[in-house]
């Protein structure tokens, strides 16, 4: 027996679903299970990437299929990309799978797992939904598909992807909101999982500002770094953080003018700091040179050996999700975040997945989408209290340490995968 994945991207992509999965992946290997990727051999940041067709990374077999190459910029060069990958993943599935199997499937790219659960069952292999996302909702929320011939695609999708989230042995989703999006679309409770996405607490660890490289390239000693990690796409939305830089530039100038009113006595320099990429980046940098405003630092990607410093750079960090999303996404930055030590500011719904670990954790604030002058009044209020800042990120860590560290994460999918597919003596 054993356990086939299927996503999009894997090591030594950059991608959170990449990394997810070649986290798990390695793990299971060093544990002596026989683990194979299907995976493209394209990169998330570049299409044009050509990794090699097969080879074994630290005991984890991996095939990488040909697929078109037109990248994430266009939806029409991205629809091709993903039924190219869907038709060789496929027949890959095809020639690898034997009965018992365990066949976990990601949603990178959407629908996956309604043309692979067929192979699925023709090999009498077992499948397992790991649902980073949920799909066609996602697109419907973000705005795609609209219209009378949208809707009846979408419908058409949905009851082909609840026929495979009904067939899976398990369906692995990232938390409450989620479990209870699928109860509503019919999945016995019994087939549903819930498994948080992870960082690991021993190679991201909290740095001292005195002791940070980065942070003394990119700032200076006394700012209030408020940062975003990571990419920043359609699931997301900026005009709450860009208004709430103007709101920080503006208070910042009546302060030097010699304002000396109580709500612009002087503070720290706000820096935001925006690193990754994603449309949306794109965009808000755009805006911020367009209105001129100075706070703003874009850098690009880090090395993953340098997360510590460079998550750990900030003194707060930006986590953003769109309402209307809630229940088919988790933002999984947070999790990084909480492992530098740092606190969050969660724009979207309180009562979110993200927005409800916050309250519990006391590692961090939720501020309504939209609700620019909240985020700029909470962003002023840490800035004028280190000590709470500091508080709220050592809570952070304590919440990845308990809930959400790599360790923990390997301990629940290795007893899944042990339940549904147990070995012999």
């Amino acid at each position: 027996m054993k356990s086939i994945f299927l996503n999009r991207y894997f090591h030594p992509d950059h991608s959170a679903t990449s990394q997810m999965l070649s986290d798990l992946a390695f793990a299971l290997a060093a544990g002596g299970q026989q683990v194979h990727v299907i995976t493209s051999r394209q990169g998330y940041d570049d299409a044009a990437a050509l990794l090699p067709a097969r080879e074994q990374v630290d005991g984890v077999e991996v095939t990488r299929v040909w697929t078109s190459r037109f990248g994430r910029m266009s939806l029409v060069g991205r629809a091709i990309d993903y039924l190219s990958f869907y038709i060789m993943a496929v027949w890959a599935l095809w020639r690898i799978a034997r009965r018992g199997d365990v066949v976990i499937c990601k949603t990178d790219p959407p629908m996956l797992s309604v043309v692979i659960a067929p192979v699925v069952w023709m090999r009498s292999a077992r499948l397992v939904n790991w649902l980073q996302d949920i799909f066609p909702e996602v697109a419907q929320g973000v705005g795609i598909g609209r219209g009378e011939l949208g809707g009846t695609a979408f419908s058409m999708l949905r009851r082909l992807r609840n026929r495979s989230l009904k067939s899976a042995v398990a369906n692995v989703v990232l938390g409450e909101r989620m479990q209870q999006r699928l109860m509503q679309l019919g999945v016995p409770p019994a087939a549903i999982r819930i498994i948080p996405n992870w960082a690991d607490g021993q190679r991201i660890v909290p740095r001292s500002h005195e002791s940070n490289a980065l942070r003394q390239a990119w700032v200076s000693p006394s700012d209030f770094v408020v940062a975003y990690s990571g990419n920043l796409g359609r699931a997301h939305e900026i005009d709450t953080i860009l208004g709430a830089m103007e709101l920080t530039e503006k208070r910042a100038q009546l302060a030097e003018a010699g304002d000396a009113t109580s709500d612009t006595a002087p503070l720290p320099r706000i820096v935001w700091l925006f690193i990754g990429g994603g449309s949306l980046m794109h965009e808000l940098q755009s805006a911020v040179a367009r209105l001129n405003l100075s706070s703003g630092i874009f850098l690009g990607y880090q090395p993953q050996s340098e997360l510590s410093e460079s998550l750990s750079a900030a003194d707060v960090h930006l986590i953003s999700l769109r309402p209307e999303l809630e229940g088919l996404i988790v933002p999984s930055k947070i999790y990084g975040v909480q492992a530098a030590g740092r606190a969050s500011l969660f724009i979207g719904d309180p009562d979110g997945e993200i927005g409800r670990h916050l309250a519990r954790t006391d590692s961090g604030v939720s501020i309504a989408a939209g609700d620019s002058a909240g985020l700029a009044a909470v962003v002023h209020e840490l800035a004028a209290a280190p000590a709470r800042c500091r508080r709220l990120g050592n809570n952070a860590r304590r919440a990845l340490e308990a809930e959400f560290d790599k360790p923990l994460a390997m301990k629940r999918w290795t007893a899944l995968l042990d339940e549904i597919s147990p070995r012999q003596k």
